[in-house]
C-alpha cells in the first residue's frame, strides 16, 4: 500500500490498524473509496474519489466502464511493478529461529499445515499471536475456509465457531488455532462439541501468557511485565477427560508430528496442548506510529521501537 500509484478501497474504514500514521499512509497514491455509508467517505483519509453506494453494484458498473474502455495495459509499466514485488517477496519476513527443545509456534503451524494439507479442512482462531501465526503459516486456497474475528478482538471466539463449522460440514476437519488464554474463556462449549459429537479438534498453542499483551509490553514498557502470564493453568490433558473427550499433550519437536496425527486420527474432539516458547514474538509487525514502510521483522531489536506518540495509540 504504501509504495502504489492508485488505490481503491472496497468498504474498509481506515481506521488506525489499516493506516498506521496517517499523514505518511500512501503517500504517493490516487485513492478511492467506495462504501453504501456516506459518512464513511473522508472521515479518517481525504481520498480523491468517494463512491457512495452497494459494493455489488458499483463493482459491476466499474466492470462494465472498465470494459467499454478497451484493453490497454502499460506493459513496461506492469514489468517496473512486478519486478518491485519480487524484490520484496526476497526479503524473507516470516523467517524464524527454529529450536531442537522447544516448539516455536511458527513450526507448530507449519507442521499442522503440512499435515492437513489437502484435506476438507476448515480453521477457526481466536484472538492473539496464534491468530496472527495462523494468518502466516496455514494456507487458504478456497473461500470461506478461514473463521476469525479479525480486528474486533474477540478472544473465546474460535471455540464455539469451531463448532458451528462442524455442524455445518459434518464430514469436514475444523481445527480450532487457539492460545491457551483466550480459549479459556469459552472452554465450557467442549461440553457443546461432546453432546453433539462434533469432532472439533482445539490445537491450543500455550505460551503461558497473553502472548500479544506481553508482546506490546516488551515493545513499549522495556520487559515490565504486568499481568500478562499466568502461572495457574489448568492440565488441558485432564480438563479434555473431565468433558469426555481426548487430551493430547506435546512439548517435544521431534514428537510433535505424531502428536498431530494422533490428532487428526481421532474419532472425536481433540483438545491439544502444545507447549511453545514462552517469549516468541509475532513479526513482522509496524510500530505504532510508524509509517507502514519501516515493519519490524524477525531479527529486530524490540527495546525503544515505540516512542511516546506511538504509545497513545495502543
Amino acid at each position: 500500500m504504501h509504495g502504489c500509484d492508485t488505490m481503491i478501497n472496497i468498504g474498509a474504514r481506515f481506521d488506525d490498524r489499516i493506516t498506521g500514521r496517517i499523514k505518511d499512509f500512501s503517500p504517493g497514491s490516487k485513492k478511492a473509496h467506495i462504501d453504501i455509508d456516506p459518512s464513511s467517505i473522508n472521515k479518517v483519509i481525504r481520498v480523491d474519489v468517494g463512491i457512495v453506494g452497494d459494493i455489488a453494484e458499483v463493482l459491476e458498473e466499474t466492470l462494465r466502464q472498465w470494459r467499454a474502455r478497451g484493453s490497454r495495459t502499460n506493459k513496461a509499466g506492469l514489468a517496473k511493478w512486478w519486478a518491485q514485488i519480487a524484490e520484496w517477496r526476497a526479503v524473507k519476513c516470516l523467517s524464524y529461529k527454529n529450536s531442537t527443545t522447544t516448539i516455536k509456534p511458527q513450526y507448530a503451524l507449519e507442521r499442522l499445515e503440512a499435515l492437513t494439507k489437502g484435506m476438507d479442512r476448515y480453521i477457526t482462531t481466536e484472538v492473539g499471536q496464534h491468530q496472527m501465526w495462523a494468518a502466516q503459516f496455514l494456507g487458504f486456497e478456497d473461500p470461506n475456509r478461514w473463521m476469525t474475528s479479525g480486528g474486533l478482538g474477540t478472544m473465546g471466539y474460535g471455540l464455539p465457531a469451531s463448532i458451528g463449522v462442524q455442524i455445518a460440514h459434518p464430514e469436514a476437519l475444523v481445527i480450532n488455532v487457539a492460545g491457551e488464554a483466550s480459549w479459556l474463556m469459552n472452554m465450557q462449549e467442549m461440553g457443546t462439541a461432546i453432546q453433539f459429537r462434533a469432532p472439533v479438534k482445539q490445537f491450543i498453542l500455550n505460551n503461558e501468557r497473553l502472548g500479544m499483551v506481553r508482546q506490546w509490553q516488551e515493545l513499549l514498557h522495556g520487559e515490565r511485565y504486568s499481568s500478562s502470564w499466568s502461572e495457574s493453568l489448568p492440565d488441558f490433558v485432564k480438563l479434555a477427560e473431565a468433558f469426555g473427550c481426548k487430551g493430547i499433550k506435546c512439548a517435544d519437536p521431534k514428537d510433535l508430528d505424531d502428536a498431530i496425527m494422533d490428532m487428526l486420527r481421532y474419532d472425536g474432539p481433540v483438545i491439544f496442548d502444545c507447549l511453545v516458547e514462552k517469549h516468541e514474538n509475532c513479526f513482522p509487525m509496524i510500530p505504532s506510529g510508524k509509517p507502514h514502510n519501516e515493519m519490524l521483522l524477525g531479527d529486530a531489536d524490540t527495546q525503544g521501537v515505540i516512542g511516546a506518540k506511538g504509545a497513545v495509540l495502543v
